[in-house]
């Protein structure tokens, strides 16, 4: 569009029309300075975003340790790394101990990975154990949380596992067909690939290959709107026989102007700019203008699960006690606040109870009700619980749960603490440990509260990655014995046991019933819990602080006394998240490294994929969950072939998320991806639209994303997309108002080619600046009011528009042409009463150049058409708040509170800034109808009276034209579901929820 107006200003230049020339140079530049002007702050604002560096590295090099920039490393050095180091390089382990990494930032997982040096991998090769798996691997940017290790650098640089993610997005995949070597296509391969190369290099500088669909369709537009310029310039020429003196190369550009919307790209530009501030309120920093535009046409977003669908945080979920029952946490809207959410039990099969309660622990009145509820502890006061006050007081923690959470606190090193100046709960310590301690701070048996009461620690034996275990040792209050407790995995704390319960309940392990606690742990696992046993033990009275004894003679002979269920839970918004995604048509997929059943797990928690899989056909139901090895060991044609692309994918790699967007494409898809961490970025490239995390994510992934979610919120991006499809349907508004009027124009100024004078050249029915402050003021603010118009109440209930259609459907360009037929047919009515139908038909002589007696009679008529074309496209301007309701009843649902014409004002009234611009335009039209001198020098037209009647009554005529063209689309359904995206098939629907 640029360009067009560039061609303008040069032809206006040429014929020494330099008010014109003027004007169109202004909106060049002003579109210039607000483009860039955008572009430079949204650069500003990621610039504060970026953190992401190794500074440093301790190597070992002549057996002398030294601390090198971390730039230096080279293969070969044997590096040592502590907790809270940057690892360097890619290392490969050989010493390991208790050394746990954080490797969010290159898996998107938050748990640290524990780390083995000896771990075999001689049956597995490279595509079956993914980056997450290989745990004698110490990567690139990731950070040391715990332990300490060495290792010999294998991969630097480029040749890291994060090197390979920048080093994929650096390269460019070429189109098909573009190769010039004839074995890729035969002789004339070279010549077909030299031409498509061309083209492709011509469109990028024309702007028809590249950008949103929005910017190639407008780029089409200008480049169809200069050839019908040209056109119509060729028209006059030819109507004056190819004589061309200045005023008919005058009369010629006012006709290719007539035809292009100069203000569009002012109005485009604002329009998105305010979109942009928009955004920025709801927590969404936009890097591109066009995002918003190519939002809104969405229809898959492949997101990331931890720290973006979930909360990034550890709970207990799930706490199963031997003969007790399986305690749950529910509603929790705080991991780090025990107070939040509420605690059911559901006694086990077998036991004496019959029922499960629910009870809200921020009820403390009832919950110390202990005649209603016996399913969850009543609160104990704080000064109780600083006082040290026996838990036992709580009559609704029985011995077995007592036991269990004696062990879960005291075997822990995180603290939970209520901070009163800023009236929230803080923690600090491992997410795992972080998820117990509030759990038995929901029960007031926190670590603090039990150490106050007289629990004293006499040993502690550290959480160990071989034995996968912790323990320590207390001193029963009052007492000189001592308990041990033990937390870890399940396997290994199970082989330690030889009972399980406590109290009465307890019974000597079998190997049955150490099948039904497997039993019981894989039913917690399936529900995408991470599992923990829960242990203690006696006979360690010979334990104290400073004996020298090993843990395999103090952790054996083991009680078991409960499995802890952890739980990532979803964000509370991300479930009606994904149900407004669904609802607005828009399919997620999650795309995680976590482990498949977890994944699942969670897609069936926020309704990605149906709870009940069997439902489906099996083909069907196999698709929707895969693992990263399963689908990247499909050939492109076998997931082309499945039913349905996968819902979930777990243990992903990047090159399987860019599969994902690649196959989303062949299926003609528009594709958003959501995501944090480097891992996250080159899908983020490759999407359509890349929705980079603010607060978590990495510098990597911003640089390549498209927008920004300053609050790393999944809920936000429903408000983006609302947001973008509102902008959508408010460009198409005004596109169809500038563009009416052009037509109108046009029709106008083509008709009036048969108006010849004296001299038998034509008169123009507008002249050249009445059309360029039609289209400049009058026409700009309606629009750009258009383009604030707030999204209509089913804007998230219809599906993505179709990007191929864009903004240009036919019924954009139906209504185009009979709106602009209808109002270039009212301004020729006029023009031709006015001078036919009144006068007496004389043209004068050189009415275009200068005012004479002569000319009274164009000049009057002039002055009619320009009242009237104005107030039309004004008018137009409430007509086109909607596309197919009528101006009238605009609202259906404040019609059934407010009679007309009360209803139509507050319709109207509703934006202010659409309204006042009407108005103050209807209102402009006076002042430069009647000021001397810029009225007939400037505009070529004159003052009039009784011609007023046919500018007014020219507008009922519009309106009912508008009106019955609207009542004949809804009547017969035309164009009713045109531009949106092909509607999900049968199969599709059959995965919701």
């Amino acid at each position: 569009m640029i360009l067009v107006l560039v061609l303008a200003m040069a032809l206006s230049y040429g014929v020494t029309d330099y008010i014109e020339g003027g004007v169109i140079t202004a909106v060049i530049v002003l579109n210039v300075l607000i483009g860039f002007y955008q572009e430079f702050r949204a650069e500003q604002k990621m610039d504060s975003l970026r953190s992401l560096s190794a500074p440093s590295a301790v190597v070992i090099r002549d057996g002398t340790s030294t601390t090198i920039p971390s730039g230096e490393v080279a293969p070969g050095d044997i590096v040592m790394v502590k907790p809270g180091d940057t690892i360097p390089a890619d290392l490969r382990l050989f010493e390991a101990m208790n050394l746990e990494c954080d490797e969010k930032i290159l898996t998107g997982e938050a748990a640290p990975v524990a780390k083995e040096a000896d771990a075999e991998f001689s049956n597995k090769n490279e595509l079956e154990t993914g980056v997450g798996d290989r745990i004698n691997m110490a990567y690139a940017s990731s950070t040391v949380t715990r332990g300490r290790g060495r290792g010999v650098v294998a991969f630097t640089g480029m040749y890291t596992e994060i090197g390979k993610i920048a080093e994929s997005m650096q390269g460019k995949k070429r189109k098909p067909n573009r190769s010039m070597s004839r074995k890729h296509g035969g002789t004339i391969q070279p010549v077909k690939g030299a031409g498509l190369r061309t083209w492709d290099s011509i469109g990028k500088f024309l702007g028809l290959t590249v950008g949103t669909p929005l910017q190639k369709k407008l780029s089409k537009l200008a480049y169809a709107l200069l050839f019908c310029a040209l056109i119509l310039a060729l028209i006059v020429f030819g109507v004056n026989k190819f004589n061309v003196p200045k005023e008919v190369a005058i009369y010629a550009i006012s006709t290719g102007i007539a035809i292009i919307p100069e203000s569009l790209i002012a109005v485009l530009t604002i329009t998105m700019v305010v979109g942009m501030t928009q955004m920025r309120r709801r927590k969404v920093v936009i890097r591109q203008l066009s995002a918003l535009e190519a939002l809104g046409g969405v229809t898959n977003i492949c997101s990331d699960k931890t720290g973006t669908l979930t909360q990034g945080q550890m709970v207990t979920r799930k706490v199963w006690i031997p003969r007790v029952g399986v305690y749950s946490v529910q509603g929790s809207e705080d991991a780090a606040n025990p107070l939040s959410g509420s605690v059911s039990r559901d006694p086990e099969s077998g036991s004496s109870e019959k029922s499960t309660d629910d009870v809200t622990l921020e009820d403390q009145e009832r919950l110390s009700d202990s005649s209603t509820k016996n399913s969850s502890p009543s609160r104990k006061s704080d000064s109780d619980e600083k006082s040290g006050a026996s838990s036992m007081e709580n009559p609704n923690v029985g011995p077995e749960l007592e036991a269990f959470l004696h062990s879960t606190a005291l075997c822990n090193l995180a603290t939970v603490r209520k901070d009163e100046q800023e009236k929230q709960w803080k923690t600090t310590g491992d997410p795992t440990e972080v998820a117990l301690q509030v759990f038995t701070h929901r029960f007031d048996f926190g670590k603090v509260a039990l150490e106050q009461s007289g629990w004293r620690q006499c040993a502690e034996f550290p959480f160990d990655s071989s034995v996968k275990r912790m323990s320590v040792v207390y001193t029963v209050p009052g007492q000189s014995k001592k308990i041990l407790f033990t937390k870890g995995a399940v396997e290994r704390v199970l082989d330690l046991c030889t009972h399980v319960g406590h109290g009465s309940d307890q019974e000597e392990i079998t190997a049955a019933l150490k099948d039904r606690v497997l039993d019981r742990m894989n039913a917690l696992a399936d529900q995408g819990l991470r599992v923990l046993a829960i242990a203690r033990g006696s006979n360690v009275d010979h334990v104290d602080q400073h004996s020298d004894t090993n843990r395999e003679d103090v952790e054996k002979d083991l009680t078991l006394l409960g499995l802890a269920g952890l739980y990532d839970p979803p964000r509370l918004e991300t479930k009606d998240a994904v149900s407004q995604c669904k609802t607005a048509g828009i399919r997620v997929h999650m795309l995680t490294g976590d482990h498949p059943g977890t994944a699942a797990a969670i897609a069936k928690e926020v309704g990605i994929i149906p709870k009940n899989l069997g439902s489906l056909p099996k083909e069907l139901a196999e698709s929707l969950v895969k693992t990263a090895s399963e689908f990247d060991g499909m050939t492109d044609s076998e997931i082309d072939s499945l039913p349905s692309l996968p819902l979930v994918i777990a243990r992903c790699a990047p090159d399987t998320k860019t599969r994902m967007i690649a196959a989303l494409h062949r299926r003609q898809g528009f594709a958003a991806m959501t995501g944090d961490g480097v891992n996250d970025a080159p899908s983020l490239k490759a999407a359509d639209v890349g929705i980079a995390m603010g607060m978590a994510g990495s510098d990597v992934a911003k640089g390549a994303s498209d927008m920004v979610l300053t609050d790393d919120n999944f809920a936000s991006i429903v408000s983006a997309i609302e947001e973008g499809r509102r902008m959508f349907s408010n460009i198409q508004k005004f596109v169809l108002h500038l563009l009416t009027s052009n037509v109108g124009e046009v029709i106008l100024l083509i008709a009036g080619l048969g108006f010849q004078d004296e001299s038998g050249f034509s008169v123009f029915p507008l002249s050249p600046l009445q059309i360029l402050w039609i289209n400049m003021l009058t026409s700009s603010f309606p629009a750009f009011g258009l383009g604030r118009e707030k999204a209509a109440p089913d804007t998230m209930r219809r599906p993505p528009h179709d990007n191929k259609k864009g903004v240009f459907t036919w019924q954009i360009v139906a209504d185009m042409l009979v709106y602009g037929f209808l109002m270039g047919t009212c301004t020729l009515l006029t023009f031709v009463v006015v001078v036919y139908g009144v006068g007496d038909g004389n043209l004068g002589r050189d009415c275009n150049a200068s005012y004479s007696d002569s000319c009274r009679l164009v000049f009057r008529a002039r002055a009619a058409v320009f009242a009237e074309l104005t107030w039309l496209i004004l008018v137009s301007a409430w007509e086109f708040k909607s596309i197919r309701r009528s101006m009238f009843r605009l609202a259906p649902e404040r019609h059934d509170r407010l009679r007309f014409p009360a209803s139509f004002v507050a319709d109207i009234y509703e934006n202010r800034f659409l309204f006042w611009a009407v108005v103050l335009g209807a209102i402009s039209v006076f002042p430069a109808v009647y000021i001397p001198g810029l009225n007939t020098s400037v505009f070529k037209h004159i003052g009039i009276g009784w011609e007023w009647a046919l500018a007014f009554g020219s507008i009922a005529v519009f309106v009912a034209g508008v009106e019955a063209w609207k009542a004949v689309k809804r009547s017969f359904g035309l164009f009713e579901n045109e531009g949106a995206a092909a509607a999900p098939s049968l199969e599709d629907e059959n995965t919701d929820v």
